[in-house]
């Protein structure tokens, strides 16, 4: 028996070690993917048939688009994964860096919505934006999809080894990606220059390999491979008929040196595979579907060849490599010293704490916050090792450009015309704060003035200045009517400005609410050429008061959301007047404001808001009413859009508002909508229950509306049945 155990033994010893032998006898295989930004999508085709050949790669290298397939690959995921990952990716939002609106605080939305021209502003001369995007949504995505392979520091280690291809922008070099951490080398290595921002590692500052070499042959053949299949989804060089693209004369360019090197290259190559994809350009993302499928023709047409280096065994072997958890376990939050900005800002940005569970969601949310500071020229960060855990390593390059000028235009037919220029200082006198300065010139002079200390999740302070004017006939006179009855007609032509000064302090609350308080000096002045009497003057009284307020905002778009809900509440008490009219005696106002948009279906959603607003005291000065009527203007104090109703025709000291909008887009950006809007109007309103049983003002429209890079341009045709008019309004530009 003894006799027997031990031959069995020696069997599968002899066994092994013929197997051994029989694996080192079989070549090597090394793929090399060149870059081609969206033609890349050809490398996922291209791995499908070499899967179903049964070719097991031993090595792969990789430059820019090829980078990001062949890194994915070799960290374990099949071609099948890689496709739907590429399918399921947001290239729009990769080329623009999309930031969503709810990783953006309250002053960053009201920048984002009100200016559609930024640019740096440095030592007397404008500039202009580095690159379209600093790589921020492509980088939080491979960081997420290496999630298995974050600790892997020597890419020789990784279930295929791998490396990559950049460019040292500095000195003109090739670097040789081979180290380091993995995300970081891909996204370098397909830092397409303008498209994107250069990634600094190791004191490098590094853009898209495919400048110096697209195609890393000669570096895979040093690791060891015996047969190189190479994919060469490159461009040749174009005639001036088809250079009619900054993206493909940049391409041309970089180019020119790769042509003439890729001759010799593709002598080296055993497999040499070139699909058809020349009617494609580097940011087709949009017809990856028909690039993958020229990757997989041309894979087949060498079919033949291939099988002849692929193991049948291995056709239908199983994948076992997933996905599928992404908890983290953060031990340490460790940023790299800033001289601008403190630790407890950044730290309230990321909205995450040390010691505790977190998801690359939460990772991606807190560095979408950071970029939309535009604090940061460069974000970059990493996972280390710590024990069982893991410590989350943020190293952030402040934005040397503290000076920033913005611009935009807008019309609507309460101000009409109006063009804002903008300059903002950032760090002018203390660490975190922001300075912004709005001039509006146009029919009517505007301005706002913003000084805010941002200390995140700590109590931030600010201090605002505004001055808001126009000129218009209303159909109200501020008093429930009274003066335009005593005078016999319908409307007054009005000159209305109030000046503002705003002291404030406030803190995010349980990290979605923004809470705050603060203490108001308002000058309000109302006069008519109307009225012939020796004043022409209504009001012409300073106010103090004191406020609070609650905002909660998740809206994905201001104008024209998807999905998302938002929160407003706001309480103020006038605790003095100059009191010009005589008749000033203390009184508060609350409000409140409450909506959410849902999508239907594909492009239909619907829009639901509810809104109402109370004076309390024994009686409130009417020049603070609230006043309903028209669209397409910023509201200022108690002003408020109605549909049905010109600007300005409805005023009393309570209200109670509901509207419902149905929008649909019928292609791109371009939206028609209905909606339709019901309130009670009333001084008093809510001392008795009169406004549940019945509404007493409704109005409808309908509306054309496009997303252009100067804000919403719209038209609104409207009108009430209780008044039988109908109205046409035009908004040009984010509302200011």
């Amino acid at each position: 028996m003894k006799k027997f155990a031990f031959l069995f033994l020696a069997f599968f010893i002899l066994l092994n070690l013929y197997s051994q032998e029989q694996e080192k006898k079989k070549p090597k295989i090394g793929l090399v993917l060149s870059g081609g930004g969206a033609k890349g999508f050809a490398h996922i085709g291209v791995l499908k048939v070499l899967e179903q050949a049964g070719v097991k790669i031993d090595f792969i290298g990789g430059t820019s688009m090829g980078a990001v397939v062949g890194g994915l690959y070799a960290s374990g995921y099949k071609a099948a994964q890689i496709d739907s990952i590429f399918k399921n990716t947001d290239f729009d939002a990769l080329l623009s860096d999309y930031i969503p609106r709810s990783s953006k605080n309250f002053y960053e939305k009201r920048n984002d919505e009100m200016y559609s021209i930024t640019l740096p502003f440095n030592k007397g001369k404008i500039g202009i934006p580095t690159s379209l995007s600093k790589g921020m949504y492509n980088y939080n995505l491979l960081n997420k999809l290496t999630y298995k392979v974050r600790h892997v520091r020597d890419f020789n280690e990784l279930p295929i080894p791998f490396l990559c291809i950049a460019t040292n922008i500095e000195t003109g070099e090739e670097v040789l990606l081979n180290k380091g951490y993995l995300a970081q080398a891909m996204l370098a290595s397909g830092a397409f220059p303008t498209l994107f921002s250069p990634v600094e590692i190791d004191g490098k500052l590094l853009v898209d390999g495919g400048v110096t070499n697209n195609y890393p042959i000669e570096e895979i053949k040093k690791l060891g491979a015996d047969i190189i299949i190479g994919v060469d989804v490159q461009d040749d060089l174009k005639d001036r008929k088809s250079l009619k693209e900054a993206t493909r004369i940049l391409v041309q360019i970089t180019n020119l040196q790769m042509i003439d090197k890729m001759k010799q290259k593709v002598a080296l190559t055993d497999i040499y595979i070139k699909p058809d994809i020349s009617n494609f350009g580097v940011i087709s993302f949009e017809k990856g579907k028909e690039i993958i499928k020229k990757g997989e023709e041309a894979a087949f047409a060498q079919y033949e060849t291939i099988k002849k280096i692929g193991d049948s065994t291995r056709i239908n072997f199983k994948n076992t490599f997933r996905v599928k958890e992404d908890t983290l376990n953060i031990q340490n939050i460790i940023i790299n010293p800033l001289p601008k900005y403190t630790r407890s800002y950044v730290v309230g940005k990321l909205r995450m704490k040390q010691n505790s569970k977190i998801t690359y969601n939460d990772i991606k949310i807190g560095m979408d916050n950071l970029a939309s500071t535009q604090n940061f020229s460069a974000i970059n960060y990493q996972i280390e090792k710590n024990n069982d855990k893991d410590n989350l390593i943020v190293n952030l390059t402040e934005n040397s450009t503290k000076t920033f000028l913005k611009f935009a235009l807008h019309y609507d037919d309460l101000y009409k015309t109006g063009a804002l220029i903008n300059a903002t200082q950032k760090n002018s006198i203390f660490r975190n704060d922001i300075t912004s300065l709005d001039l509006i010139i146009g029919d009517n002079l505007r301005y706002n003035l913003d000084y805010y200390i941002d200390n995140g999740f700590y109590w931030s302070f600010g201090f605002k200045s505004k001055f808001n004017r126009f000129t218009r006939n209303v159909e109200t006179d501020f008093n429930d009517g009274q003066l335009l009855n005593q005078l016999g007609i319908r409307s007054l032509n009005i000159d209305y400005s109030e000046f503002t000064n705003q002291a404030y302090l406030q803190t995010i609350f349980i990290q979605k609410f923004l809470i705050g308080a603060g203490l108001e000096y308002k000058h309000l002045n109302i006069k008519s050429e109307t009225v012939s009497i020796a004043s022409s003057n209504f009001e012409k009284s300073d106010y103090a008061s004191v406020f609070g307020y609650l905002k909660y905002d998740a809206l994905d778009n201001k104008f024209f959301p998807k999905k998302g809900m938002y929160f407003f509440g706001d309480f103020q008490s006038y605790l003095y007047s100059s009191n010009y009219t005589k008749q000033f005696k203390e009184f508060s106002v609350v409000k409140g404001e409450v909506g959410f948009a849902q999508t239907l279906f594909k492009k239909a959603t619907i829009k639901m808001q509810s809104e109402m607003g109370f004076a309390l005291g024994k009686e409130s000065v009417h020049f603070f009413n609230f006043i309903l009527g028209g669209y397409g203007f910023a509201p200022i104090s108690n002003f408020k859009p109605f549909y049905g109703y010109d600007f300005l025709s409805l005023s009393a000291d309570s209200y109670i508002k509901s509207d419902i909008t149905l929008d649909y887009e019928i292609f791109k950006k371009n939206h028609i909508n209905f909606s339709a809007n019901y309130a009670n109007i009333k001084d008093n309103l809510f001392d008795s229950t009169d406004w549940i049983s019945r509404i007493n003002y409704s109005g409808y429209a309908l509306g054309y509306g496009i997303e252009s890079l100067l804000g919403p341009l719209e038209f609104k045709y409207s009108w009430s049945p209780e008044t039988g008019k109908g109205y046409v309004w035009f908004s040009v530009g984010f509302w200011f």
